[in-house]
């Protein structure tokens, strides 16, 4: 019976040294995750995102927006995610979408605020059904009705 519980022991102390090392291994294993980086024009994006809600929210409360944001000018030097989507189609859309963002400034147009504010977020979404369509959805809140 002193045999077995010495064997017992035995087991049981060795197991327990093994179990503590591959803890100790464990721990000081380096997890390294791969976190997403946003590109310039991710970033520009979603600055204007964020300000297109805003006038939106200005013109639903009855106030004209003034002043066109010189930021948006960025758009035609922003790094890309994917340097190829910067090709003829893209410079294309990019240059109707600075026109058509002004013309919501404009104090002198003819055309109703919501229609020119409209233009501008349906011309975004017509860019964005050539490439890069993930932020269609998002940007379709922009609409006003």
């Amino acid at each position: 019976m002193r045999l077995f519980a010495c064997i017992a022991l035995t087991f049981v102390l060795f197991g327990c040294g093994e179990s503590d090392k591959k803890e100790t291994i464990e721990q000081k294993e380096e997890i390294v995750y791969d976190m997403y980086e946003p590109s310039e024009m991710a970033i520009l994006m979603n600055q204007m995102y964020e300000h297109n809600m805003k006038v939106k929210q200005d013109i639903l409360e009855g106030k004209t927006p003034t002043q066109f944001p010189m930021d948006f000018l960025k758009i035609h030097s922003a790094e890309m995610t994917k340097a190829s989507d910067r090709n003829e189609t893209f410079e294309s859309f990019s240059k109707l979408f600075i026109a058509t963002e002004k013309e919501i400034f404009n104090d002198e147009s003819t055309v109703d605020i919501k229609e020119r504010f409209n233009n501008a977020v349906n011309l975004c979404v017509a860019c964005h059904q050539t490439s890069c369509t993930g932020p269609i959805p998002r940007i379709k809140k922009l609409l006003i009705n």
